[in-house]
């Protein structure tokens, strides 16, 4: 009889935590929508008055001042992926200061991305909704996880990617396989809401997929090599960049402040505004008209080193495409193949490496590139895993196997 009610109950709550994800879809597909749209317009904005640069360093002072105001200094990515693995709440103020934090942020110019405020806004989110829908502890979690899905999926518009790298980088045993469901419904509901509102989903033109030949494969698998290696060279170039701005500067104000006069003097000592932002628009000259400037991918590392380093609000994953494209396309070039292709695996191969997260890789590859390349989109990705370390963007999570290294 306690069985019955016991499993009764089970069904009831997973249930509800379904109804409640979906609602957390189109929460996140709503404001996943205003959040895209306000990263481009300040990002038009700043384009068309190029003035607005030198005021990178006022804007670091601003958001760093709300994340004080609102009493979450250090706040991020990693504290969400342990507010699933743990007990450890997140607070519902997050999603305002990483809403604004990143618009400023990239107002200004600095070298970040947006799917790292994706997560924290998702599960954000989430975290207030389970409190008003009084969702149990461990179905809390799985309400975390949908969240963070939608927010990925409305930002991207990789709906099958987005719920199964959040699957892959929690990684808490058998909730990832009870949270399938709500955080596919959730992942599914906020990006046909932002899709029908207007953001277009992240593809790119792969005109064509080379037939695999001794010529082709041993091309296409230096490059995923050469990821692997620049992945770890990234993860390691963000870590330690972030230790010495604490090291050297102890006072936040004073590090925002001068890591965004780093960032001007750069970008005014290089004459160009490509590596300020994201910089999706580089990587989508790389496969449209196969042109690219061999040493970007080090110039990107350096920029979003110093953005992330010094406090900025965003993610490093825009990064790690602008990185992953150019890498593959410069290689690309040099190797007498198509730019194109090579950009497409060099993203694979980055994502994949700074992300250990090698499925998920796979079915973004997929979503992004188109599904004729899966062959040698697995086999880029499952490279760049075994072949990078253990390091990863997120401290939080939990490995999906031992490695060696």
């Amino acid at each position: 009889m306690r069985m019955k009610e016991n499993i009764k109950k089970y069904a009831s709550d997973f249930l509800r935590v379904t109804a409640v994800s979906v609602l957390a879809g189109v929460v996140c597909g709503l404001v996943g929508t205003a959040f895209v749209k306000s990263i481009s317009f300040v990002t038009a904005l700043r384009g068309n008055n190029g003035w607005i640069l030198y005021l990178l360093p006022i804007f670091g002072v601003i958001l760093t001042a709300i994340y004080n105001f609102l009493k979450i200094n250090g706040a991020g990515t990693n504290h969400i992926i342990q507010s699933v693995r743990t007990d450890k709440k997140v607070s519902p103020v997050l999603s305002i200061a990483v809403f604004c934090g990143t618009v400023f942020s990239h107002f200004g110019g600095a070298s970040v991305g947006r799917e790292g405020a994706a997560l924290q806004l998702g599960g954000s989110i989430s975290e207030f909704l389970a409190k008003v829908f009084k969702i149990p502890e461990d179905f809390r979690r799985i309400l975390v996880m949908s969240g963070m899905s939608a927010c990925f999926s409305a930002l991207f518009g990789t709906p099958l990617a987005a719920f199964v790298f959040v699957l892959e980088v929690v990684r808490v045993g058998k909730r990832c396989l009870v949270a399938i469901i709500p955080a596919f419904l959730s992942s599914i509901t906020a990006f046909l809401i932002a899709n029908k509102l207007g953001v277009a989903p992240e593809r790119f033109p792969l005109s064509e997929i080379p037939e695999l030949t001794p010529g082709i494969a041993w091309r296409f698998v230096l490059i995923a090599v050469i990821g692997a290696i620049v992945s770890e060279i990234f993860v390691y170039a963000l870590h330690y960049s972030e230790k010495g701005f604490k090291m050297a500067f102890k006072n936040e104000y004073l590090r925002v402040v001068v890591g965004g006069v780093i960032v001007i003097a750069l970008t005014k000592l290089l004459g160009t505004t490509d590596y300020n932002g994201g910089g999706i628009d580089i990587v989508h000259h790389v496969f449209t008209h196969g042109e690219v400037n061999y040493e970007a991918f080090l110039l990107k590392i350096l920029f979003t080193a110093i953005s992330v380093g010094a406090g900025y609000r965003g993610g490093e994953i825009v990064p790690t495409i602008f990185i992953g494209g150019t890498l593959g396309g410069a290689s690309a070039l040099l190797l007498g193949i198509n730019p194109a292709f090579g950009g497409a695996i060099g993203i694979t191969a980055l994502f994949s490496g700074v992300t250990n997260c090698p499925f998920a890789t796979i079915i973004l590859a997929c979503e992004m590139f188109g599904v004729e390349g899966v062959g040698y989109f697995a086999v880029a990705s499952i490279i760049s895993f075994a072949l990078s370390g253990k390091v990863s963007l997120y401290s939080g999570r939990k490995l999906p196997f031992v490695k060696d290294k």
